[in-house]
């Protein structure tokens, strides 16, 4: 055991996104692009209607990973993405981590992190790496 985490260790959260939430996305980024927001594009783009960004699929692995598994503490080093279907405005997302492994000589932890619907469609899935060093943990 590393820091009281262990192999299999998994956290969830539950997100909707809303269209303020993705006109808040674009006005940060500056990433206009109209599928997001206008479903004639979307459609024309082969989608059933607007999508949401993926990298607001990628944040809620950042905010797993710094509030709940590992923690707070947690210094996101490395994640990889396989975006496999499209994720929509007002649609129910549940993110996972699940720790894959961990290297305590190192103090690096692997994660498996994936993002679907309640229905089970997966809408990515990917790997994160974390360094545990200064991890604060409630034990």
């Amino acid at each position: 055991m590393m820091k009281g985490l262990a192999l299999g260790q998994k956290a969830e959260t539950h997100r909707t996104f809303h269209d303020r939430d993705i006109r808040e996305y674009m006005a940060l980024t500056g990433d206009i692009n109209p599928i997001y927001f206008d479903r004639e594009e979307a459609q024309r783009a082969g989608f059933e209607g607007p999508v949401l960004p993926n990298p607001l699929l990628g944040g809620l692995f950042s905010y797993l990973l710094g509030t709940q598994l590992p923690g707070r503490g947690t210094n996101y080093l490395k994640q990889s993405f396989q975006f496999s279907s499209p994720a929509h405005i007002e649609e129910e997302i549940i993110a996972s981590v699940v720790i894959v492994r961990l290297r305590p000589e190192k103090e690096l932890v692997n994660l498996h992190t994936t993002c679907r619907n309640s229905t089970g469609i997966v809408f990515c899935d990917g790997e994160a790496l974390v360094l545990v060093r200064d991890l604060e943990r409630n034990q």
